[in-house]
């Protein structure tokens, strides 16, 4: 026995799992990074196609429609050949989709767009199946909410980054306020940064690529063995899923969490630019690390391109929040925190639908901080009651984050008709029912705790 009381084996066996932890956690950086530069971009394409909200809150859509057509067959992919030729596949196509970015931005053409968009968010479905549940798993059960809280404060840090850069390279000199245009060279500009914002992407996920071929072993390793006969066909997953009653509810959870957080991020540019809020105010640049993120030019109000770099700032409070919120979950049950979090974004939404002005901006970008970790303790809390396997109740979660195309686009058209500030009453509702789903949670024991208490 070594000095610790354990067997050098069980000693391997951990190092083994932190080092596959540690492989799967740069992937939830990657599309996290990758996800957030959404939001300057429905900025940007509004401008540059001359697009109502609505229209530019597509690319919202042919993203995140990815996950409702591409969610069971990764389920299913998983279930045949497991994680890592699923990670590799993945990465595969989400380099096929920067390619199709790229020829997009040399030829100016919308759809092209929402087309390369759809296909890099297909890869990232496969890595989300793949990597959520394995996150939770590459340890100690009862360390899973604190494992995927942490992996996803990484991806939080993705999130951070992608609006500061693509805000930077998008929307200079682009503004979409009623009555303005963009000339033929800003326009140019702009396509011109998209094109070097995917090219770097792609140079991105090769090199991801590289470094999961090279990992494979170590990450094979640390996988907990599949049970023999586990291997299921996609209809069999959808069936197991649908079966469950948890899946359904937990796959209600993720369509409003993620319908929200998306359209509150990919708005917030818009949002923050317009004159009710920041538009005509400097009250932003007063605030030290928010103003010299901004980086004002001179001139009194929030551009939209200085509104796209705050938007960076709703993401890095989903950063801290994660990083907050995997030390408090070893002292507070998942379910509790989960309700606590949801109400005060309720709460915070409802502040900017009703008071709005100056203040409502600073607001809306503390709603990244509460957001930040609904999703690992919705996955979570799911997994552990669901009674369908983890690949199919994973596959069914995944799916629900479709709720990150229809809800951006709902709340576009409202903006459109009511203003910015009103649309933010439907954000409201989603955090008011995930509030419900908590409360449910935390009177229902996992089935683990059941079965226990019923063999006892």
């Amino acid at each position: 026995m070594s000095t610790a009381g354990q067997s050098p084996q069980a000693a391997t066996g951990r190092s083994t799992a932190m080092a596959a932890f540690a492989a799967v956690t740069v992937l939830f950086f990657a599309w996290g990074f990758i996800t957030s530069m959404i939001d300057p971009l429905v900025a940007a394409v509004k401008g540059i196609f001359t697009l109502s909200d609505a229209e530019a809150q597509l690319s919202a859509f042919a993203f995140f429609i990815a996950y409702g057509v591409m969610s069971f067959p990764a389920a299913a992919l998983i279930a045949r050949v497991h994680s890592v030729p699923s990670i590799l596949t993945a990465l595969g196509t989400m380099v096929a989709g920067c390619l199709v970015m790229l020829a997009a931005a040399n030829m100016a053409i919308y759809p092209l767009v929402l087309a390369g968009l759809f296909m890099l968010a297909a890869g990232i479905t496969i890595l989300q199946v793949a990597a959520n549940p394995l996150a939770a798993a590459l340890g100690d059960p009862k360390w899973s909410h604190f494992r995927l809280t942490f992996s996803q404060t990484f991806n939080s840090f993705g999130t951070f980054l992608g609006p500061l850069v693509g805000a930077h390279l998008f929307l200079e000199g682009v503004e979409v306020k009623d009555g303005e245009t963009i000339s033929e060279s800003v326009r140019a500009q702009a396509l011109a940064g998209i094109d070097v914002a995917y090219f770097w992407i792609c140079g991105l996920i090769i090199a991801l690529l590289l470094f999961f071929w090279v990992s494979r072993r170590i990450v094979d390793n640390a996988v907990p063995p599949a049970p023999i006969g586990s291997r299921a066909s996609m209809g069999e997953l959808i069936r197991e899923a649908f079966s469950s009653k948890w899946a359904l509810l937990g796959g209600l959870a993720i369509f409003l969490y993620v319908g929200a957080e998306v359209a509150i991020g990919t708005q917030m540019a818009l949002f923050l630019n317009s004159d009710a809020v920041w538009g005509q105010s400097d009250a932003p640049f007063g605030v030290p690390l928010l103003g010299f993120a901004m980086g004002s030019d001179g001139v009194t109000g929030v551009s939209l391109q200085e509104a796209g770099k705050a938007v960076a700032f709703y993401w890095g409070g989903a950063m801290v929040g994660r990083a907050i919120g995997s030390a408090v979950l070893a002292l507070a049950p998942a379910a509790r925190l989960l309700a606590m979090v949801t109400a005060i974004a309720c709460i915070l939404c409802l502040y900017i639908v009703f008071a709005g002005g100056v203040s409502a901006g600073f607001v809306a970008l503390s709603i990244g901080l509460v957001n930040s970790i609904m999703f690992p303790l919705i996955f979570t809390l799911t997994l552990e009651r669901s009674t369908a396997r983890a690949e199919a109740t994973s596959g069914l979660l995944c799916t629900a984050i479709i709720g990150g195309a229809i809800i951006p686009v709902a709340v576009g058209a409202l903006s459109d008709s009511m203003g910015y500030a009103m649309a933010f009453i439907l954000p409201a509702l989603c955090y008011l029912l995930l509030c419900g789903f908590a409360m449910i949670a935390g009177r229902t024991p996992p089935r683990a705790a059941a079965a226990a208490s019923t063999v006892h």
